[in-house]
């Protein structure tokens, strides 16, 4: 488990310590000579403003599209000292991608990652967004709202939504999870009740305890959380190779506000050229390659046209890094490898589909994805599938479509 030297922590705690009292130029004084990958020192940043005196934001996309897109292990963002509630002396959690990051990214979705030392857990608390875990090392166990679920490498595990939870590291190993949110959104909408255990300090002034979750969708109690490898099935796409974790496509899987998948890209080979409205964030969880992003400018004439870059900007990762991809962009990944593939995690958040994304343009297939291949005579009757087959839909999969 690496760590900050003692003397830089020694140092934060002072600082934070002495923060509240100094003065705000004070203050950015101090923040300009810590370490730049680590940005928040006094405040952690839940929802970031954009303000202007113009109508046209473009100075804001053009700041996203010039900060590095690849970020290792090295990038730092929020050790989680301030505005945190959950570590407990043998847990860690440090960010990746936050709305507070200088140079900023996103806040669409925000990466952290969860360590627990053998036979540890955290202190656990409560929050109204949702999160997903993916386990990458170690096997162990979670406390939601009193139920016990069990996981190991290579599971996804959903926090619901207005969860209490704690999670276990049931191993002799430590355990690490990269987490995945979209909490800005529930900060946005204003559900901002949060925290470690509360008690109602005037209790006269309330009624009874009541259920929560009489307010949730219904059915949604019975929902899948944690979801293992042999839950899910890899299939050929227009995408190349992919496994889905959750999505829209998987009503059993209690997650609303993220779509998760893992790809596989073979040796020597690539993705697909397409593009999506949404932004994504890649995890790299082996090989190596880059990613070639054509940027996607909006002309406003009578009506939008996009007008693509005719070069790409390359960005280039490793096993442990992650990727981003802003907006409206242009993309495809290469494996670098000519023996290992390459092993990518995304994740998109999905509201931006009920905002009318919900479509993605391809430029050029994985080369393999192949057409299936229909027999030049029509089959005995006993051997035709008892439907046709259907071109590919928006995710790019073949589809035999079932008669009714």
């Amino acid at each position: 488990m690496s760590d900050h030297s003692a003397l830089e922590r020694s140092a934060r705690r002072v600082i934070r310590a002495v923060g509240p009292h100094l003065p705000a130029t004070v203050k950015r004084s101090v923040e300009q000579l810590t370490p730049p990958r680590y940005h928040r020192l006094f405040e952690r940043v839940f929802v970031r403003g954009i303000s202007s005196s113009q109508y046209s934001l473009e100075e804001f996309r053009r700041a996203r599209l010039a900060a590095p897109r690849v970020r290792g292990d090295d990038v730092v963002v929020d050790d989680a000292s301030v505005g945190h509630s959950a570590d407990s002396a043998r847990s860690r959690t440090w960010w990746r991608i936050s709305p507070g990051d200088d140079p900023f990214l996103t806040q669409s979705l925000q990466v952290h990652f969860v360590e627990l030392a053998p036979g540890a857990s955290n202190d656990g608390h409560g929050h109204q967004n949702e999160a997903v875990f993916y386990i990458l090392q170690g096997s162990g166990h979670e406390i939601h709202d009193g139920k016990r679920y069990a996981w190991e490498q290579g599971d996804l595990v959903v926090v619901h939504t207005d969860s209490v939870h704690r999670h276990f590291n049931d191993g002799d190993e430590i355990a690490r999870a990269l987490v995945i949110k979209a909490k800005a959104t529930w900060i946005f909408l204003g559900l901002l009740q949060q925290g470690n255990e509360s008690v109602i300090a005037d209790l006269a002034s309330v009624g009874p305890r009541e259920e929560w979750g009489a307010v949730w969708t219904p059915g949604v109690e019975a929902k899948k959380k944690v979801v293992k490898p042999s839950d899910t099935a890899w299939e050929t796409t227009r995408d190349g190779r992919i496994r889905v974790l959750c999505s829209r496509e998987t009503p059993d899987v209690r997650v609303a506000s993220v779509d998760v998948y893992e790809q596989e890209v073979p040796p020597g080979s690539r993705s697909s050229r397409h593009l999506h409205m949404a932004d994504e964030v890649l995890y790299v969880l082996s090989g190596s390659g880059y990613s070639l992003h054509w940027e996607v400018q909006a002309e406003i004439a009578e009506r939008y046209y996009a007008r693509i870059a005719t070069e790409p900007s390359r960005h280039r990762f490793a096993a442990g890094d992650t990727l981003y991809v802003p907006p409206n962009t242009v993309h495809q990944h290469f494996n670098a490898s000519d023996a290992a593939p390459l092993r990518l995690l995304s994740a998109q958040n999905r509201l931006i589909k009920h905002l009318g994304y919900d479509n993605v343009a391809y430029f050029e297939d994985a080369p393999e994805a192949r057409a299936p291949v229909l027999p030049a005579e029509p089959a005995p009757a006993s051997e035709q599938p008892a439907g046709e087959l259907q071109p590919p839909d928006d995710r790019g999969h073949w589809v035999l479509e079932e008669e009714a």
